[in-house]
């Protein structure tokens, strides 16, 4: 039989036990509490992080992009990789050098035109009148050698070409900027020739009524397209090469923009409701 001394033992033992037991089951809790805790506080600040982004994406992306729209050559990018081209890029050595690029070489939406002449003195004085029979009027643009004489020459091969005929003007603004952009082969906006040609003049830039200019898709991107102020926009950044004037036809453009845009990027930003094809586009003799 055990001892009173031994009794009283075994108990203080059996309780020390059972205090410990309880000791680790309160740390165990403890720590639980505190990896939880700590798990809501990351969720909770990767939530508020998403949040700031997306309010941010919104106001300084589309919202921006629709309030101030501009004349664009681009087109909505996608994740697949650019097709790498079969051969390098060519450019030209006379005073425009016009450039391929492996954009323009690859561009489903682009017409191969090849390079056009590039003398080493380009004519750089006088005007050139490119007569637009249009499927809604006639209009002619008079383009000024002395503002832009490596994009006058780029027209007068292009129209030597017929790369403008039959082709759509695809965008017509009616929001901060007023514009009707034309010259692109695809009419989707982001067509245009095998090359690309260097900004002109930007510091001399003046978008007012009647005002010609290139569309582009970044500095020293120009190609084909072309925008037609209709109305004063001056909101607009000196980006884009001014090449000339509308001379005739003004009012025909009018029409067009008196109907408005189907809107589709917003803020008076879309394809024209009235339909405007380029059927021939020439120099005039």
């Amino acid at each position: 039989m055990p001892t009173s001394k031994q009794r009283r033992e075994t108990a203080r033992r059996r309780l020390e036990r059972q205090i410990q037991r309880r000791q680790e089951l309160a740390a165990r809790r403890r720590r639980r509490t505190v990896v939880v805790a700590s798990a809501v506080s990351v969720l909770l600040v990767l939530a508020a992080v998403w949040l700031v982004i997306a309010k941010v994406g919104r106001n300084d992306g589309s919202a921006a992009a629709a309030s101030t729209p501009s004349p664009s050559a681009t087109a909505t990018p996608t994740a697949s990789p650019e097709p790498t081209p079969s051969r390098p890029p060519k450019t030209t050595s006379g005073a425009c050098k016009y450039a391929e690029t492996n954009k323009t070489l690859t561009n489903p939406n682009g017409k191969d035109v090849g390079l056009p002449p590039d003398p080493a003195r380009t004519p750089a004085t006088g005007t050139v009148d490119l007569v637009l029979k249009t499927s809604v009027g006639g209009i002619t643009l008079t383009l000024d050698r002395a503002a832009a004489p490596c994009h006058v020459q780029s027209f007068e091969f292009l129209a030597g070409k017929k790369f403008f005929d039959n082709t759509k003007c695809h965008r017509l603004t009616s929001g901060t900027i007023y514009v009707l952009q034309c010259g692109d082969p695809s009419g989707t906006g982001s067509g245009g020739p095998s090359y690309q040609i260097k900004d002109e003049n930007l510091a001399k830039a003046s978008y007012v009524r009647g005002a010609v200019a290139m569309a582009n898709a970044g500095a020293n991107t120009n190609g084909s397209q072309f925008f037609i102020v209709y109305k004063d926009s001056t909101t607009l950044p000196k980006n884009y090469t001014v090449v000339g004037k509308v001379s005739q036809g003004l009012d025909v453009v009018d029409q067009v923009a008196k109907a408005g845009s189907d809107n589709a990027n917003g803020q008076g930003d879309g394809a024209p409701k009235k339909a405007v094809t380029i059927q021939t586009a020439r120099i005039a003799a």
